[in-house]
């Protein structure tokens, strides 16, 4: 029965997608935290991730205080925000994951991870990087597997690409997805409660025509890959500023604001 979990990673872990930055964000560490809870009420959670991090990002500003809050439990979630920009060093990145979860295995701590799903079926226009994507997974499946680290595979399961799993933008889980993602670590550890219904497809939605399709590639375009273009040119990040929501060991209490707290803007 775990009793300290520390969460650490990006906006993916951070929880957008589910919520706001007003009402504060769920997400799927949240909502696994709320499982262990219900297993071990006397459970301690931090989640240390913060939005548009890179992996030696969280490496270094959120795997020491991690380890300082001596996790018996801990997630890490990194590299999306490399994989998808100019520049980007495979092996680089995933030594710097190495990095984490050799210091917190070593530590003690149980460390679950995930491989990223085929987001060129999410969004078409993201199909560039599929050779990336495809290379980081494997070579998070060959790193997970030297350090004893629990992997949840989701590329090879096709509901993560339904378009229900996501938010508008396409980048961040939505409700549904967050809550299958909880759902996946709960029964990969073997929680009360937990079962594989996280594995079931959805009902299948209608084939759009071509050309409301191809509209709604344009607006997502205009709407949420333009604005993160700029951000790049200018040198910014959606992250700037913010520290993560939830950076001391606290109790869980379910549908309370201390699970789904805003992140703070310094």
């Amino acid at each position: 029965m775990y009793s300290r979990y520390v969460a650490l990673g990006d906006s993916q872990t951070e929880g957008l997608g589910d919520g706001d930055d007003v009402r504060g964000h769920r997400g799927w560490a949240d909502r696994l935290a709320e499982h262990l809870a219900r297993a071990n009420p006397g459970l301690l959670y931090a989640n240390l991730a913060v939005r548009g991090r890179r992996a030696a990002q969280i490496r270094d500003e959120q795997l020491p205080i991690a380890l300082e809050l001596r996790p018996d439990l801990a997630t890490v979630m990194a590299g999306m925000n490399d994989i998808i920009r100019p520049g980007y060093d495979a092996a680089a990145v995933v030594g710097v994951l190495e990095d984490m979860f050799a210091a917190l295995t070593g530590a003690g701590a149980h460390v679950i991870t995930m491989t990223f799903p085929d987001f060129a079926k999410v969004a078409p226009l993201a199909r560039p990087i599929q050779p990336r994507l495809l290379d980081y997974n494997a070579r998070v499946r060959d790193a997970a597997a030297r350090h004893g680290v629990t992997l949840i595979d989701t590329f090879p399961l096709a509901f993560t690409t339904d378009a229900r799993m996501w938010s508008v933008d396409r980048l961040h889980a939505s409700p549904e997805g967050h809550a299958r993602f909880a759902a996946a670590v709960a029964h990969t550890l073997g929680l009360p409660g937990s079962d594989d219904a996280w594995m079931s497809p959805l009902p299948p939605l209608p084939v759009p025509p071509a050309w409301r399709a191809a509209a709604t590639e344009v607006r997502w375009l205009a709407t949420f890959m333009g604005p993160w273009i700029g951000r790049r040119l200018r040198g910014r990040s959606s992250g700037d500023g913010r520290t993560a929501k939830r950076p001391l060991l606290t109790p869980v209490i379910s549908g309370d604001q201390s699970i789904s707290g805003t992140s703070s803007a310094s």
